[in-house]
């Protein structure tokens, strides 16, 4: 918690330090060019030339929940005053898997409910392999279920009753009992309350985000970043780059604008997943199944050859990692997805990201004299395709 306030303080102190006026309130629009707020039981408002909006979202809880105040957040876990104990992560998100998985190194019993498939919008592949990594080391996953009701026990403990997701119709519902139970199926953009009617800027009438061009809305001087743009992806640094790149073309004459493609990112899972560019099934889609090559390869570290991870069954786990390259045959090979799931995957994957952004083809990362012994060198190194049928699985370092 205490580090967590800090990271909060030197956010305002940087503010603070660039003459930049912060106003902890929330805000609405009164017109297109001014918005009004409560402060010290004080009604202000402030009116500007542009305005960018940048709230992002918060975690949902499904409103048709029975007994969903009894349900937490991702937002709230760190500021819990008692130790979480027997913990359900409802959701197959990267936040919820996350979760489960610092809550179970710290020693608590976590069990994640997953309604359809893990990871959705990631290669299913990886997504898939991660979680039998987890499931390995001790994490419990209830598959194809949805929670329908949580009830508060005598004990303080919570009954969670859950319902098969394929077949809704059953009045099969299923119990479980959870000292905690954390939501994280997904955020929703905090753009209802601003009073956005007045000014005209359009959302999207199923997600409530905001349509956007280059960062700019439909209302000329209002602009968007973040998590709250229709279309981007929910990353930190997304909005960041998009933010610090629309200052510099609004003030400074700058005209680079933000590039939203192959845009890399990682799941801090107890198996790390880190990716940049196309899923193999998003490849098959834009490019056609016909003209890829899936170069792949399962190994260990290094390290893990003399002291091998043990499982939960105290069996040694083999062929932790897992390296994916999907390559456009129609385009000399170009790289165009490139996966990762291992030990310090942001940062391997940090240094790829620019090689595939700047339409690197497997003949160059071939080319690429690889760091002995890493991990990393693995992608420099990869020769079995998909297409040949031959095994993924390698027998030493």
């Amino acid at each position: 918690n205490n580090y967590i306030r800090s990271l909060n303080w030197g956010y305002k102190l940087q503010l603070k330090e660039q003459g930049i006026t912060f106003f902890k309130a929330l805000a609405k629009f009164i017109d297109p060019h001014t918005i009004e707020f409560e402060k010290s039981k004080k009604t202000q408002r402030v009116t500007g030339k542009y305005i960018v909006l940048a709230m992002g979202g918060r975690p949902h809880i499904p409103a048709n929940l029975e007994g969903r105040d009894l349900a937490i957040t991702s937002d709230d876990i760190f500021w819990q005053q008692k130790a979480p104990g027997k913990t359900l992560c409802v959701g197959a998100s990267y936040i919820s898997l996350e979760t489960a998985g610092f809550l179970h190194a710290m020693g608590y019993d976590v069990t994640v409910a997953v309604r359809s498939i893990l990871l959705r919008g990631f290669d299913r592949e990886c997504a898939d392999f991660l979680g039998q990594y987890m499931q390995e080391m001790g994490m419990k996953f209830k598959n194809g279920v949805s929670p329908t009701k949580l009830e508060k026990l005598d004990d303080g403990k919570i009954r969670v009753s859950f319902k098969s997701s394929d077949d809704e119709q059953k009045g099969d519902d299923k119990m479980e009992i959870y000292d905690t139970v954390l939501f994280a199926t997904g955020r929703r953009p905090e753009t209802k309350e601003l009073g956005l009617d007045v000014t005209g800027v359009e959302l999207d009438a199923e997600s409530g985000k905001i349509r956007v061009s280059r960062e700019q809305t439909n209302v000329s001087h209002i602009y968007a970043v973040g998590d709250i743009v229709y279309g981007a992806p929910e990353l930190t640094p997304v909005a960041i780059q998009a933010g610090k790149l629309l200052a510099l073309r609004l003030f400074k004459g700058a005209t680079t604008w933000m590039d939203y493609h192959d845009v890399p990112t990682t799941v801090f899972t107890p198996c790390e997943y880190s990716c940049v560019g196309y899923s193999e099934e998003e490849a098959a889609d834009v490019f056609g199944a016909e003209n890829l090559e899936i170069y792949h390869m399962k190994n260990n570290p290094l390290e893990h050859y003399s002291v091998k991870r043990i499982n939960k069954d105290g069996k040694e786990m083999n062929n932790t990692l897992y390296f994916k390259l999907i390559c456009d045959k129609s385009q000399n090979d170009k790289i165009v997805g490139l996966h990762y799931c291992g030990p310090n995957a942001g940062e391997v994957m940090q240094g790829f990201a620019l090689a595939v952004k700047v339409g690197c083809t497997k003949a160059q990362l071939d080319n690429l004299v690889g760091i002995h012994p890493t991990c990393a060198e693995w992608f420099t190194l990869l020769k079995v395709t998909k297409s040949s049928g031959e095994s993924a699985e390698a027998s030493a370092c």
